[in-house]
């Protein structure tokens, strides 16, 4: 389906079935599109001035148009309540304890113009946050660093890290406007509202290309792209990230690399020379 559609790589669980859903839709289309083509040939052939036709100002009898009307509607419901509806249903029922045990839990923050990432570091809590801490450049979550919790939280800027086969368990959420958070390759786009924090989760299930784990890969073909699908403002189109998923043993070792270093012990202090 993926080639048919010219769709970017599916590296999410989920997306197969989206992708056979979306495939549904477009046969769907396609033959609206050729069956009503095709009609209006005919229509352009039979009725055309040079025959010169009279009038029938009692249009047409037959029941046709109604059972073509009739046949859509049920191939249309059939899609929504067969495909649709128990997908969707799926997508937003809550983890299990079990997967939300093993899942890895990511704050996203968007702003104008960036995707803010927090993750709880090692301890699995993250620390406390205060509106009054924040600070462009230094501190755009801000986190109170003075709070045990937060002594080994990670933040990035633009940049993503997932495990592979590992549930991700993002908590969406913005500082200013509405945003739109796309991943393309995991099939995941959910909009980001002012006040709100929104529960996304899927599990990747192929792991990014060694090619493309560098900062500003977009110069490479598998780069797998974050981007905003919500016009934010006049600098939306710079409001682009990158996701990057490891095998267990890489994110592990991204995660001790990204760390917060502990402060130094003081040096000691030196006897004054006689």
């Amino acid at each position: 389906m993926e080639r048919f559609l010219n769709l970017p790589l599916n590296g999410a669980a989920h997306g197969g079935e989206l992708d056979f859903l979306t495939g549904l839709v477009h046969w769907l289309m396609a033959i609206l599109f050729v069956g009503w083509a095709v009609y209006f040939v005919v229509a352009l052939i039979r009725f055309r001035g040079g025959r010169q036709q009279t009038a029938r100002y009692a249009g047409a009898k037959g029941h046709f148009s109604t059972y073509g009307e009739v046949g859509v509607a049920v191939v249309e419901i059939a899609l929504l309540i067969g495909f649709a509806v128990p997908m969707w249903a799926r997508r937003v029922a809550a983890l299990s304890p079990e997967e939300r045990q093993r899942a890895i839990e990511v704050r996203v923050v968007g702003e104008q113009f960036a995707w803010n990432i927090h993750y709880p570091g090692a301890d699995g809590r993250f620390g406390r946050t205060d509106v009054k801490l924040i600070s462009t450049g230094t501190n755009p979550l801000g986190i109170d660093r003075n709070d045990p919790a937060a002594a080994d939280d990670v933040t990035t800027i633009n940049q993503l890290h997932l495990e592979v086969d590992r549930p991700a368990y993002i908590r969406l959420s913005t500082k200013d406007v509405i945003h739109s958070f796309f991943l393309p390759t995991m099939r995941v786009k959910q909009d980001a509202i002012p006040g709100m924090e929104i529960p996304i989760h899927f599990t990747p299930t192929v792991a990014t290309p060694a090619e493309a784990t560098l900062p500003g890969c977009a110069a490479t073909m598998d780069c797998w792209e974050i981007a905003c699908a919500q016009l934010c403002g006049l600098s939306h189109y710079r409001m682009k990230g990158f996701l990057t998923v490891h095998d267990a043993a890489g994110y592990q070792a991204w995660l001790a690399g990204a760390a917060p270093k502990p402060p130094a012990p003081p040096a000691p202090a030196t006897a004054p020379a006689p």
